[in-house]
């Protein structure tokens, strides 16, 4: 019952000077609990739920009291103690200064993980011994700076060994001048190494578009069907020349939607990459499969297969599992990271299976979607057909 209207009953039972005294008796025990248990302002978590930030409020006993929205991550829970030794120090470094104090620090995500997050945290005194820490995560921020340190020096690297080669065969092609044949084998090899800088560089591009860019720019309906005929037609040459067998199976007639030329640079990537790692007679297969919601595009080899220690970091840029065989073949090292970037962009992901001396199998997933008027049609009518056929084959059994 609200204290006026508690005060006007007891008003009007035992007088209008009784009743004074009572109010500010109670007026009095109020303030007292108050003192004793404070509470966070409403304008105060008002403001908590429209920050991006991890935000805390603890209570002078070091009680989480309120939280943010996005401070999820963080692991704090109301009513609970902050489990990060960090926070609860740097908050208790605050409470003691009585002035702001922030800091760079690396703490865990949740109770849970063991990941640790570098962050930046800062924490002030807002009165009644509540204590505010803002958490901002700037893990991401390392991770892109990283990226981008390693791409640029890895990139650095791997153009001086074909510019070199090219300087070096200039000079050795000026002093064969007078030897026809001398001439001839320097010239294929600076054509070769020219080549092979022509591809590293269109790659480089081709990565730091897909990085770069926020959205896709040309987007359409996509069969996956042409996706996969152009990328084996793209390697069919490569192929025949590694003696190894191209063979395409699988559902029809599914389309997703996305850049057509990007999905099939991608899968054009994992069946060369799948030739390369093969060996002579064997086969590689592109299989596809519909079903989820979703269209898988599997590129499956017979070759050398790849260490468990080098499959976290086959998608890294300019990795190579096998340095001699990517030297021999001309890999840049790029094709897969091309590709990962290429099927996230899409909303998709890729899957790797692989065991060493079994071969490797890539899975590309990417979210599927409705087919053209027309093509569902035609879909449907094939689907009949061959339902029809498998029909009569049991039939004539």
């Amino acid at each position: 019952m609200p204290e006026a209207l508690l005060a006007l009953l007891v008003g009007v039972l035992i007088g209008a000077g009784a009743t004074v005294v009572i109010f500010a008796a109670m007026r009095s025990r109020a303030r007292a609990e108050e003192a004793a248990h404070p509470r966070v302002p409403d304008a105060v978590t008002a403001i908590l739920d429209v920050l991006e930030d991890a935000a805390i409020i603890t209570d002078p006993s070091g009680t989480v009291v309120a939280t943010s929205p996005s401070s999820t991550w963080v692991g704090s829970v109301v009513g609970e103690r902050l489990d990060q030794d960090e926070l609860r120090e740097l908050m208790k470094e605050a409470r003691h200064a009585g002035i702001s104090e922030s800091q760079t620090m690396r703490i865990r995500a949740g109770r849970l993980s063991r990941e640790a997050r570098l962050v930046v945290a800062r924490a002030a005194q807002i009165g009644g011994g509540f204590i505010l820490v803002f958490v901002r995560d700037i893990s991401e921020q390392e991770r892109l700076q990283q990226m981008r340190q390693d791409f640029i020096q890895n990139t650095s690297h791997e153009l001086k060994t074909p510019v070199g080669a090219i300087a070096l065969l200039a000079e050795a092609l000026e002093m064969a001048a007078d030897d026809p044949v001398q001439v001839r084998r320097f010239t294929e090899r600076m054509s070769a190494e020219a080549d092979r800088l022509g591809q590293l560089t269109g790659r480089i591009m081709n990565l730091s578009r897909l990085q770069a860019a926020d959205e896709l720019i040309d987007v359409g309906d996509v069969a996956i069907d042409e996706v996969v005929q152009a990328a084996v037609e793209a390697q069919q040459v490569t192929a025949t020349a590694a003696e190894v067998d191209l063979v395409a199976g699988g559902d029809r007639g599914c389309y997703v939607h996305g850049d057509g030329r990007v999905l099939i640079e991608a899968v054009s990537n994992l069946v060369s990459n799948a030739i390369a790692y093969s060996s002579k007679g064997s086969r590689v297969g592109i299989g596809v499969r519909e079903g989820d919601g979703a269209v898988e595009i599997a590129v499956t080899d017979q070759g050398i297969g790849i260490a468990e220690n080098d499959q976290n970091r086959i998608f890294e840029r300019f990795f190579r599992a096998d340095q001699a065989r990517s030297r021999h073949t001309g890999g840049t090292g790029l094709g897969l990271s091309i590709v990962k970037h290429a099927i996230q962009r899409h909303g998709g992901e890729v899957r790797l299976w692989s065991r060493e001396g079994q071969g490797s199998t890539f899975t590309i997933r990417l979210p599927l979607a409705e087919p053209p008027a027309d093509a569902a049609r035609d879909k449907k009518q094939s689907k009949r057909a061959a339902k029809r056929a498998a029909q009569r084959k049991e039939e004539n059994a």
